[in-house]
């Protein structure tokens, strides 16, 4: 090939590519608010209420049983040898310290418990948009409510298409919040 027909070719090419990336269609979410809206957010909520109940009232008694037998140590205390209040005083840490690593734990394990109950939510809602997105030609998705995208250009808001193929009525009885206008300012 000659010079002057690479450089047509090379024009030409970055010609197509310029317009297809013009022709990207973009569009944007408030993924917090779709997923507020969607009913199975309600009951993972509540789910995770019920754990973390259960998990606080576990503490609430060991808390207790130290509270009770610190008073009687205190009690007590004038009247027992050195190697009995020894002994008392490193069963009230122990209890203390067992208390301790039952609240890091219970952090840990509830927030697996609410990854493990938020996670089919975030799947759905995924599948959701990733499907109006194919049906309607989007390139791109953005999340308008991670804030994370500073400059775009104007692009489709697709909330309503999405709640729609997830079965919520859109205004009826969720509450989302509009996403701001994805613009360049």
């Amino acid at each position: 090939m000659n010079k002057s027909a690479k450089t047509v070719f090379v024009a030409l090419i970055a010609l197509v590519m310029g317009t297809n990336v013009n022709a990207q269609k973009i569009g944007h979410i408030r993924l917090d608010s779709l997923i507020n809206a969607m009913p199975e957010s309600k009951d993972a909520k509540q789910k995770g209420t019920e754990y973390y109940n259960k998990l606080e009232e576990q503490v609430k008694v060991m808390s207790g049983e130290l509270q009770s037998k610190y008073e009687d140590y205190q009690k007590q205390a004038s009247t027992m040898s050195d190697l009995i209040k020894q002994t008392r005083e490193k069963e009230l840490q122990d209890l203390q310290k067992r208390i301790q690593d039952f609240q890091q734990q219970a952090q840990s394990d509830l927030q697996k418990k609410n990854d493990e109950l938020s996670k089919p939510i975030y799947d759905k809602a995924n599948k959701a948009i990733a499907s109006v997105a194919k049906e309607n030609g989007y390139k791109y998705i953005l999340d308008a409510s991670a804030g994370a995208v500073l400059f775009s250009e104007p692009s489709d808001d697709v909330m309503i298409p999405v709640m729609k193929k997830l079965g919520i009525t859109p205004g009826a009885s969720s509450k989302v919040a509009p996403a701001p206008a994805m613009s360049g300012n």
